[in-house]
């Protein structure tokens, strides 16, 4: 996968950080060709020993659904899908699904592991459009409003949005890259265009600023026991310090 150029984007991207009084919105928007090469095609090779191309993999139900993501069994043959509300994709358009949630969180996050049934098929754009919008303008407010009519008109000229399919990524807990503590909520959308061989990712999250200490992973100085002068007594080695002694990190 290459991340393509686009100035649009990144005119919008300086703009998808938005404190409110609460939280702190981070979003981003990139386009990748679909396109292999090098790196890419090893990667596919080795994706493809589990089955081939052409198959059929089971995604989870879309989140519109109100059923939660089951982790359906993989259709190594394109059997019968367990779930009615399931959809389906075949492995070639799962492996850049992959590959994208990999270019994008590189070299932080290894998506190796992700399966079919960690995306679903979302049932329209204006579902979609609807989605984010509602997401973005109860958590935003007038900066994201003001920003919405840009942001999908550039998405629109880059992808063509009447010609895609749209996936989103909604993994458990231990395979989220938003999974850490203070993040209220995420989204992370993909808009595929299959002739134009290019997707559009689209991620999202809100994090909370009003995390305590323990959980922004900061440490702090534990209680320390002070005798009758106000000095600090180190049990080990039973000596006075006239100042408190900070942990080295």
């Amino acid at each position: 996968m290459k991340l393509l150029e686009n100035s649009s984007f990144d005119a919008i991207n300086t703009q998808l950080t938005i404190e409110t009084g609460d939280c702190k919105i981070i979003g981003r928007i990139e386009s990748y060709s679909c396109k292999m090469a090098g790196e890419d095609k090893q990667m596919f090779k080795q994706f493809c020993q589990e089955g081939q191309p052409h198959v059929l993999e089971a995604l989870s139900p879309p989140q519109m659904s109100g059923i939660s993501p089951n982790k359906l069994s993989h259709s190594q043959s394109g059997d019968e899908l367990e779930s009615p509300l399931s959809d389906k994709c075949s492995r070639k358009t799962l492996f850049y699904l992959i590959a994208t949630l990999n270019e994008s969180f590189r070299p932080d996050y290894d998506f190796s592991r992700t399966r079919g049934c960690d995306f679903s098929r979302e049932p329209s754009v204006n579902w979609v459009f609807n989605a984010v919008n509602s997401s973005l303008s109860t958590a935003a407010g007038e900066a994201y409003s003001s920003l919405q009519h840009q942001l999908w008109e550039a998405i629109d000229n880059e992808i063509s949005l009447a010609e895609c399919d749209i996936y989103s990524y909604n993994p458990d807990l231990d395979s989220d890259p938003y999974g850490e503590e203070g993040n209220m909520w995420s989204f992370n959308y993909f808009f595929y265009n299959k002739r134009l061989k290019r997707i559009v990712f689209f991620t999202c999250r809100s994090v909370s600023l009003f995390m305590t200490p323990q959980d922004s992973g900061i440490e702090t100085e534990p209680h320390l026991d002070l005798d009758e002068g106000g000095f600090q007594v180190d049990e080990e080695s039973n000596i006075h310090c006239g100042h408190r002694l900070l942990c080295a990190q």
